[in-house]
């Protein structure tokens, strides 16, 4: 069972609340799944069952309990590239092409069925995603912590939740990014039309923030470091292609290029440990294809 809390700000519009769940759910859902969970008593206003039709109101928490469907996780001998292991964590880098958990589609090949024939156990905090705390896009790699166990998992979503989480990225742009840093501080909710994608809006939306930099420039791509300030749904794809440089391969945010994947790579994560409460910071290597992009 995972739980969703939203809070109605000012500037929402006052529509009805399965419409409102709708736009700015952090993944698909529709209305009439979202109907059938009103109904259910699995969705709660203030605390309170309310109809479908109720209209939301600024202020209001919205509760929601949404069932996992339960998968048949089976583990699988995948390779797993580990920079650290103790009794609590364990810190991989991921390589592009692999799903983190699965999903609609993606049943096995996963992260999650690599982590399940490594280790005895997971934390199963999730029963559908065990040990996952985070993730990265399937397109997307780099450095991730998994928790071994529920103490270990909890600890570690707090700073996720808090911020308190050191998140570093490097990403290849179209084109020449003009100024040499700057910060992204444009909201994000789902796209009001194409479902799966998400969008810079200003209604029904969540702030959003991102630091670039700039590594370098090359003829035709720009080499950025990014800092996400907070953690929303495809941001960094979402933020670079607002501002007219999508990154590289990235087909669904509006790149043309030829690159198989997004050129996106999370190279740096920091944390406390969530038993000792030692600082820690992992970094990995540029993947092979984007070294080559850059070479």
């Amino acid at each position: 069972m995972e739980k969703f809390t939203f809070e109605v700000n000012e500037r929402e519009p006052l529509i009805r609340l399965d419409q409102y769940l709708v736009n700015t759910f952090p993944k698909s859902i529709s209305r009439s799944h979202v109907k059938k969970l009103i109904d259910n008593g699995k969705i709660l206003v203030n605390g309170i069952k309310v109809k479908v039709h109720h209209k939301i109101r600024p202020g209001e928490k919205i509760e929601v309990l949404l069932e996992e469907q339960p998968l048949d996780l089976k583990p699988e001998d995948i390779p797993l590239n580990i920079i650290y292991e103790d009794a609590d964590i364990i810190v991989v880098d991921k390589p592009p092409g692999i799903a983190t958990h699965p999903g609609p589609g993606i049943a096995s090949g996963t992260l999650v069925n690599a982590l399940l024939h490594h280790c005895k156990s997971l934390s199963i905090i999730s029963e559908a995603r065990p040990g996952i705390v985070h993730r990265l896009d399937k397109g997307t790699s780099g450095v991730m912590v998994i928790a071994k166990n529920n103490y270990s998992h909890m600890e570690l979503a707090k700073q996720f939740k808090e911020r308190t989480i050191k998140k570093r990225y490097i990403a290849l742009v179209k084109g020449n990014v003009e100024l040499d840093e700057g910060v992204v501080d444009l909201p994000i909710g789902r796209h009001p039309r194409l479902r799966q994608k998400m969008a810079v809006r200003y209604g029904l939306s969540k702030k959003a923030v991102t630091e670039y930099k700039v590594l370098k420039r090359f003829k035709d791509f720009t080499m950025l470091e990014l800092n996400l300030k907070t953690g929303r749904t495809h941001q960094i794809r979402v933020h670079m292609a607002y501002l007219g440089h999508p990154i590289l391969g990235d087909k669904k945010y509006g790149a043309k290029d030829e690159f198989y994947r997004v050129a996106l790579h999370s190279y740096v994560l920091g944390f406390r440990h969530p038993r000792t409460g030692q600082v820690l910071e992992f970094r990995t290597e540029l993947p092979g294809d984007i070294k080559g992009l850059i070479s």
